[in-house]
């Protein structure tokens, strides 16, 4: 049975400087100097990331504006427009080898959205698939009509965007777990979607304890990937291990 490592990572980490450790270990992995697979889960700094396919205009907040609040602005190479992190947001980055699960990108994000639903039903909250948008939403699912819409009786909880090069995967999923992101996803079309509303899990009355959505986001990934998941001791967001302890850490108990 595969088994993939969960590394929770305590405090807040600046974007940039998670998206260089992402892409150390990807490139280890590639490389066969990494031979688990695992996960990161971590809380970043605000940040508005661009993907491969975000359109400027999905900013909609000014550079001074955006300044003004303390977020910054970073291009990435994931799939996807536009999307915010920062605090309140449980951030997850799995480093996995496709080539030991399956080597196709639809399914991978597939079994992404499925282990996070399984996990908010594990919180108490319902959640679904939106047809023709990636990623996991809450409200009414009965109201999407035959074209997969439901303006404004849905609302969007979790986001993915991906990169996979060689079958090793980064990037990965955002689940907003308190109300404190809402006020910044104003300065953006979220994902590029017009009229998009974000949801929580604080504000959809579940359970939005930190360390139980981090254990129920294991158990999700358990059941969507039929895996064996353990946890790793938690790393410091101020002392990113080298990577040959992340490997120990990572790797095989």
């Amino acid at each position: 049975m595969n088994s993939i490592q969960l590394v929770p990572v305590d405090g807040r980490v600046p974007y940039v400087a998670g998206l260089k450790w992402q892409r150390e270990l990807a490139r280890a992995r590639i490389a066969g100097d990494l031979v688990e697979d695992f996960v990161l889960l971590l809380e970043h700094e605000p940040v508005v990331t661009l993907g491969r396919g975000a359109r400027d205009s999905n900013v909609v907040a000014s550079p001074e504006l955006l300044a003004r609040a303390g977020v910054e602005t970073v291009e990435v190479e994931r799939g996807g427009d536009v999307t915010y992190h920062g605090p309140g947001q449980l951030v997850g980055y799995p480093i996995l080898d496709l080539n030991r699960w399956r080597r196709d990108l639809h399914w991978y994000l597939r079994q992404l959205e499925q282990a996070l639903i399984d996990a908010l039903r594990e919180l108490g909250l319902a959640s679904f698939r939106y047809p023709n948008f990636t990623g996991v939403w809450v409200g009414d699912e009965s109201a999407l009509d035959a074209t997969g819409r439901a303006a404004g009786q849905v609302r969007k909880i979790a986001s993915l965007g991906v990169h996979v090069s060689r079958w090793i995967t980064w990037h990965g999923f955002a689940l907003n777990v308190t109300d404190e992101p809402l006020r910044n996803f104003d300065l953006i079309v979220p994902c590029g979607i017009d009229e998009v509303r974000m949801a929580t899990l604080q504000s959809e009355g579940a359970i939005f304890d930190w360390k139980a959505v981090s254990r129920a986001i294991g158990r999700g990934m358990a059941g969507a990937f039929d895996c064996e998941v353990r946890t790793a001791p938690p790393v410091l967001a101020g002392d990113r291990p080298a990577l040959d302890s992340t490997h120990a850490t990572a790797g095989r108990p």
